[in-house]
């Protein structure tokens, strides 16, 4: 039995991430260790600390050990780091103890973790750049192709004015926009080797030690911080804050497609709906709920993150540990929150002919606001307020807002007033910006 849903095979298509998972498995944890601990050696030799036949005894073991999971348990059930039993299993796969003695050299435990997850993350934000780039297309396109489709508007649950599908897609998009951007900015001060040494002074390593970090980091593809970060978890806060902005702004789009497709509603269509065990007529809206879902779970995650950036004096296993246990489990549920929001988009259709009927099931209503500032040509605002207003209640299936209005002020031309598509506003070209300005972010992307 699985203690998470993420590792419970009978719930694995509904909320796991695949991809995401493989990386923060243990076997992909191992791995990212030994490299971190090669690229170490090499870095130490060529700043000769260390020998250059160590090192490439070192680096020639790391590309062809496998080390058991479960030969590290018990060691790290005692240790609370994984690190002392992977040294100690890695110098005896070297076999040579003239070599393997310079293995892991002036590090401690935190540099190899950390740096190895910074390897990790780097895939996980790589497949969240090219699902958000995918969602981001799919907005694009609808606010494109549907700038001018009249629908809807509603505040507080009831129907407000017009607005059009177009700019409701792009409201969805714009907040993932400045998400993707703000990934790219987070990246270079989260993707960081670690190299501090045992209390974050590199010691060991003298006044080589700033020269053998700055190697690591190249060698690794990451940035060198210039500096250790054993207690300093901005980084990793931001990373946690940023998945929780990025799956709230998907959530917001999975609870109105949940409101657009209620039953009377109908104004949109989901291919991707699920059955019910025992209505043969439901068709439910699983995968918006699960953005929903995966939302708020970030969120509750989210909260311990923070407070894991309380770290006291220069290492705190406590606060590192619960890091450990939020970070894959934010991970894992933002990716799965961009597969199946990519997966929502893909089968998303509107339907005008369901939002023009919800327009006309107003019987004009939705004009009441377009109506009194027509008549402020006539009359002063306030009065023009409170004639509608009036007017808005004698309004029923006999007696549209339109008619009413005709009735009252014959002489005034009024047909526009009750027009949808001349009551967009800035709808239209909302969507259309929204549109341009995704072409232009893939585009510097690709």
């Amino acid at each position: 039995m699985a203690l998470s849903l993420f590792d419970n095979a009978i719930y694995q298509s509904l909320i796991r991430d695949e991809a995401v998972a493989r990386l923060f498995s243990a076997s992909a944890e191992i791995r990212a260790m030994l490299l971190v601990e090669a690229a170490l050696a090499r870095a130490q030799a060529a700043s000769g600390l260390i020998p250059e036949t160590a090192a490439a005894a070192i680096e020639r073991a790391s590309r062809e050990v496998q080390i058991d999971p479960a030969a590290l348990s018990d060691a790290t059930g005692r240790n609370a780091v994984p690190v002392p039993a992977l040294v100690a299993e890695f110098r005896r796969e070297i076999g040579a103890p003239e070599h393997a003695q310079y293995l892991h050299w002036g590090a401690t435990s935190q540099d190899i973790i950390d740096t190895a997850l910074m390897l990790r993350l780097r895939q996980v934000i790589a497949l969240y750049q090219s699902r958000l780039g995918e969602v981001l297309s799919w907005l694009g396109k609808m606010g494109n192709d549907h700038a001018q489709l009249p629908m809807a508007a509603r505040t507080y649950g009831q129907v407000a004015t017009v607005t059009s599908f177009g700019q409701v897609a792009a409201a969805w998009g714009r907040p993932l926009l400045a998400q993707a951007q703000a990934l790219d900015a987070l990246k270079p001060g989260l993707l960081t080797v670690s190299l501090a040494g045992a209390a974050g002074t590199l010691s060991v390593m003298g006044d080589k030690g700033p020269a053998i970090r700055r190697a690591m980091a190249d060698q690794l593809g990451l940035t060198d911080p210039g500096a250790g970060w054993h207690t300093d978890r901005d980084a990793l806060a931001g990373f946690s804050a940023w998945a929780t902005r990025l799956t709230a702004a998907l959530a917001k789009m999975g609870e109105d497609l949940i409101l657009l497709s209620q039953t009377g509603m109908g104004e949109v269509t989901m291919g991707n709906a699920g059955a019910s065990s025992t209505m043969p007529q439901k068709s439910n809206p699983v995968a918006a709920s699960l953005l929903v879902t995966l939302a708020r779970f970030v969120q509750a995650q989210n909260t311990a993150m923070q407070s894991a950036m309380i770290h006291r004096q220069q290492r705190d296993g406590a606060a590192w540990i619960l890091e450990w246990m939020t970070i894959p489990l934010i991970s894992a549920a933002t990716g799965q929150a961009l597969n199946v929001a990519e997966a929502v988009l893909d089968a998303l259709r509107p339907e005008p002919d369901a939002m023009m009927r919800q327009i006309d099931a107003s019987h004009g209503a939705i004009f009441a606001e377009a109506l009194s500032f027509a008549l402020t040509e006539q009359m002063p605002r306030p009065e023009a307020q409170q004639a509608v207003k009036e007017l808005c209640r004698e309004i029923g299936p006999d007696a549209s807002l339109a008619q009413l209005a005709a009735r009252q002020w014959p002489a005034l031309q009024l047909d526009h007033v009750f027009d949808p598509g001349q009551q967009l506003g800035t709808a239209a070209d909302e969507a259309a910006e929204f549109a341009a300005s995704v072409k232009s972010y893939v585009k510097t992307t690709d």
